[in-house]
């Protein structure tokens, strides 16, 4: 089983706050990379990266991703706690509540980005860890091509971000794929205690979202957060960080939620 781990676009630098991204389907972390370059002067950014053989279970899988933060913590400084800022795009924002419950000591805040949480509620998406799982991996790559409108809006994704991520999907093995559609199956997030979490919450839907009904969901999830905001992205899709339009460091400025 391929460890988990975390991936750091820039050098260290534990005097920042650390960014903690967790990634959607692709489970790489590298599609951040559009946002990466606004956020590097606020941040020590981590990106998780799933092993394409991880079969962890939500509440396992949660425990090693929080071990693996708490180890980034002893490297910093001494005099004061570092503040750190969970954020979870798609799939990874599920995985994202699944940490914050477990570990709510850990962040100081939340940013949550088309959560996958209303996937279990679909009924056409029962189907996909079905047939995913009976698919060749040739066979899921061109399938996993087929998917792509419904990620992104083109138009608003350049060329170079549109590659990487056609490449992140087919990067991933059928059965890797199976087995995280059937995790989001499984996610019941009326079932967490969210209503206790009083961390300061972002949430971002995209208005144009065709995979997902992200607005309806955000608007779901911020009656249940005592202290989230939600900004309305009216045109942008599922995968919405990758668009050029997107710049997810003016987004956290104008709602105040950049460190001091």
């Amino acid at each position: 089983m391929s460890p988990l781990k975390f991936l750091s676009p820039n050098p260290a630098d534990p005097s920042k706050p650390l960014f903690i991204f967790l990634p959607g389907m692709d489970g790489n972390g590298r599609l951040l990379r559009p946002q990466i370059e606004g956020l590097t002067p606020w941040f020590d950014i981590r990106c998780l990266a799933l092993g394409p053989q991880d079969a962890n279970e939500w509440k396992p899988l949660a425990r090693q991703v929080s071990q693996l933060i708490a180890q980034e913590l002893l490297v910093s400084p001494t005099d004061r706690k570092r503040a750190v800022y969970l954020c979870g795009e798609s799939f990874g924002g599920c995985l994202a509540m699944q940490l914050l419950v477990l570990s709510p000591h850990l962040f100081d805040r939340v940013i949550l980005v088309n959560p996958a949480s209303s996937f279990r509620r679909l009924p056409w998406m029962q189907l996909g860890p079905l047939i995913t799982r009976q698919l060749p991996n040739l066979a899921y790559r061109y399938s996993a091509k087929g998917i792509i409108p419904f990620l992104i809006e083109p138009s608003r994704v350049s060329r170079r971000d549109r590659v990487a991520l056609e490449s992140a999907m087919e990067s991933v093995p059928a059965k890797t794929a199976a087995w995280r559609m059937s995790l989001l199956s499984q996610f019941e997030v009326e079932r967490l205690p969210l209503e206790r979490m009083t961390h300061p919450v972002l949430l971002i839907a995209g208005g144009n979202d065709r995979l997902l009904p992200s607005q309806r969901e955000t608007k779901s999830l911020l009656a249940r957060f005592p202290n989230a905001q939600l900004v309305l992205l009216p045109r942008s899709g599922h995968a919405c960080l990758l668009e050029t339009e997107t710049n997810l460091k003016k987004i956290l400025t104008q709602e105040g939620f950049l460190p001091a």
